[in-house]
């Protein structure tokens, strides 16, 4: 008998090969989704935040004393509306209110709030 000299990978070792790159590929592909997603994420929160110091410096620079309540706002940054809530709440201090700014996404969650304490001038 004589051996024959083998050449080549067998069918099964071609298959494992393939099997290790579709794995590897398909991992990174979601990697490279998630980045995305994240990054999208991070700029609409940016713009929310924007949004929200916008109304509070604007309240800020009216130098009026706020009335305690809710009201709605919204503004665009970004090319995207963002829709968020005013509240006005008393404070221990009667010279001073709180005010939270909170901004909302496309489906009502929230996104972020602020606070800022304004003062009786």
């Amino acid at each position: 008998m004589s051996r024959r000299r083998q050449r080549g990978f067998t069918l099964i070792e071609v298959l494992v090969a393939l099997v290790i790159v579709a794995i590897a590929l398909g991992a990174g592909i979601k990697a490279a989704g998630a980045l995305a997603n994240n990054a999208d994420r991070l700029a609409q929160v940016s713009a929310a935040q924007w949004c929200a110091e916008n109304v509070l410096t604007e309240i800020r620079l009216n130098q009026q004393f706020p009335s305690i309540g809710e009201s709605p706002f919204s503004c665009e940054q970004l090319g995207r509306t963002y829709a968020g809530k005013l509240k006005v709440s008393s404070t221990l201090n009667p010279d001073f209110r709180r005010v939270d700014a909170d901004v909302e996404n496309d489906e009502g969650l929230p996104m972020l709030t602020l606070t800022t304490i304004v003062g009786r001038i």
